[in-house]
Parts: C-alpha cells; sequence; structure tokens
C-alpha cells in the first residue's frame, strides 16, 4: 500500500498525518509524491502513527503449467493470503471465468459457494484473477473437496502439500 493510500484509509489529510507523526506536510507530500524517499525508521514512524507496521511478504512467482488441450494452470510460488474480510465477501468472477452464470455472485461465506468459485478460479484464471478470488488457507481447508480436472489438481497439489505437509487425496 503506498503512504497516500495509508492515509486515506486513516482518514487524515496530510496536515493531520504529518502532526501526529511528528513530521512537516511538505514533507509527508513529498514522501507520497515519490519526490524524497523516507528512511526505513521514518516509514516505521509513519506507519505507526496511524496504527499500522511495515510487513514483509514473500513475492509472489506464478508458474504456467500445461494441464493439455493448449490450457495452462496458473500455480503461486506461495499460497495468496488475503484479509478476512476479502477472503469471505461476495464476489462475481468475470465473465471470461463465469461465462455459463454470467453476473451470478458468490458468497465466500457460504462454503459450497467458496468451493465453486475456487473450482472455477483455479481451473480457468490467471495469476490476478486467482489472488482475487482465492485465499490460501481456505483452500487448504476445502482443498479435498473440490472438484477440479486431474491435471489442474496435480499442479497445485505439490503446493498444497507442501502447506500442510500431508499428501493430497486423489
Amino acid at each position: 500500500m503506498q503512504l497516500a493510500e495509508v492515509r486515506r484509509v486513516a482518514g487524515l489529510s496530510q496536515s493531520e498525518w504529518a502532526r501526529i507523526a511528528g513530521t512537516s506536510r511538505p514533507t509527508l507530500s513529498a514522501y507520497e509524491h515519490g519526490r524524497k524517499s523516507p528512511t526505513l525508521d521514518t516509514v516505521e514512524r509513519l506507519l505507526a502513527a496511524v496504527g499500522q507496521v511495515l510487513e514483509a511478504q514473500p513475492r509472489v512467482q506464478w508458474t504456467a503449467v500445461d494441464v493439455g488441450r493448449g490450457r495452462v494452470a496458473w500455480v503461486p510460488s506461495t499460497l495468496p493470503r488475503m484479509t478476512a474480510a476479502d477472503a469471505l465477501r461476495l464476489v462475481a468472477l468475470p465473465l471470461d471465468l463465469n461465462w455459463s452464470q454470467p453476473d451470478r455472485l458468490f458468497d465466500l461465506r457460504d462454503r459450497a459457494d467458496r468451493a465453486r468459485a475456487y473450482e472455477i478460479a483455479l481451473r480457468e484464471g490467471d495469476p490476478e484473477q486467482i489472488s482475487a478470488v482465492v485465499d490460501g488457507v481456505l483452500l487448504v481447508d476445502l482443498w479435498p473437496e473440490l472438484v477440479l480436472p486431474r491435471a489442474v489438481r496435480q499442479a497445485w497439489a505439490g503446493l498444497v502439500e507442501a502447506t500442510t505437509g500431508e499428501p493430497s487425496p486423489g
């Protein structure tokens, strides 16, 4: 998240954030617009002032795995993670994924809806589409129940097994 977005989410003006973080508004503006680069200590101080922390996350690399018939399954190097609000929201899959039921909303709080949305995303989705729908923890929980083509299941099985430490059924 960029600094300007952090400030907007916190509901603060530049002046308010600068005051509580102990910096000037022009300096904060320069950070937000990329005219000046804050030190790591400064970023941590700015974030702490709005109740946030700086966190390192692994960079996800995606691999296209041939699943036959000219199709690929995209598999990440690590399972995608979402906030609880994102992982359990209503989602409409894009038309190129869910062409048979356009405009259908999937309630990701509902296990059956979540399973169906995950099956579609894993089978048809590109990295951006998969990342927008699939949460890794919820995927691991649903994994034994998902109805996937054998080649798609095999493409993802190594990642799921590495995460759980258990062999994947099927």
